[in-house]
């Protein structure tokens, strides 16, 4: 039986919808409350019990790999002053016996290229991809899910969640057949077709269980939508070979890579904050 050990973290976009802010610091660095989007795709694989990260980077990235990187300065300062809590934060931004590994995407050509560029850490396993712009926020997570719904399938497996039908230019969608009460066979899957193309209003969110021969598709691909490598595409090729899942997760998502989807997210996330949740529930009353 194949486990899920390996999580791919394409983090080298642009975040051209939140310039200027993502001018010099990097959109997956961007907090909700207290910890930046990348370190919340983190933590969902870590408790889905996976054990290697791959970052898929670019030139302007190097503040994710200092901030999951030891703090030496910072750490001397909070023991300096005495402040433990703060000091066992930091320390503990991700466990000891993960790996992080960090691989240089060179040209921005998509997904799916860069999907591809994390095939040499990746070699012949099964592994995960997590958009960090796309926050779930389910119990269990839902990469936790996934995961266990795959060891009970062993088939390729994609997250999906309802939209509204006009939306269907921002995602890839599925045509699916039902398996059982949360899992559905792809049938078809198309990257942001027209609404009136789409083949249902179920769409690709940032969430996905690929077997190796995924890279296969992805080198023989071709430019697609928004002349980029698309990794529906080679899903697409992979149909005709293997079964691939659709997941109806449980969970809410919020569309980070969307203004309106990050400020939904913080006050979400601020609301039920530990520190400052009963306070802000207050602030929030009073508008």
């Amino acid at each position: 039986m194949r486990k899920v050990t390996k999580a791919v973290f394409p983090v080298a976009g642009m975040g051209s919808r939140f310039l200027p802010a993502t001018k010099a610091s990097p959109k997956e660095m961007m907090p909700i409350v207290d910890k930046p989007l990348i370190q919340y795709a983190v933590e969902e694989a870590v408790a889905a019990g996976m054990r290697d990260m791959v970052f898929i980077t670019g030139r302007t990235k190097r503040s994710i790999e200092d901030h999951f990187d030891k703090a030496y300065e910072v750490e001397a300062e909070l023991v300096a002053r005495g402040k433990s809590e703060l000091l066992e934060l930091v320390q503990g931004i991700i466990p000891k016996s993960v790996n992080c590994i960090y691989i240089r995407q060179s040209e921005p050509l998509g997904l799916g290229h860069a999907v591809l560029c994390a095939q040499p850490a990746v070699n012949d396993e099964v592994f995960a991809v997590i958009l960090a712009d796309d926050l779930i926020d389910g119990t269990p997570p839902v990469l936790q899910q996934m995961t266990e719904a795959f060891e009970r399938h062993q088939s390729p497996m994609v997250a999906v969640q309802q939209i509204p039908r006009e939306q269907s230019l921002q995602y890839g969608m599925v045509k699916t057949e039902p398996v059982t009460t949360d899992l559905d066979r792809v049938m078809a899957i198309v990257e942001k077709p027209k609404p009136e193309a789409a083949p249902s209003n179920l769409a690709v969110v940032g969430r996905y269980i690929l077997t190796p021969r995924v890279f296969h598709h992805l080198e023989q691909a071709r430019p697609g939508a928004g002349s980029e490598i698309q990794l529906t595409d080679a899903i697409a090729a992979l149909l005709a070979e293997d079964r691939v899942l659709a997941y109806s997760f449980k969970g809410t998502r919020y569309d980070c890579g969307s203004k309106l989807g990050y400020l939904q997210a913080t006050v979400a996330y601020g609301r039920k904050h530990p520190e400052i949740g009963k306070e802000f529930e207050k602030y929030l009353k009073t508008l």
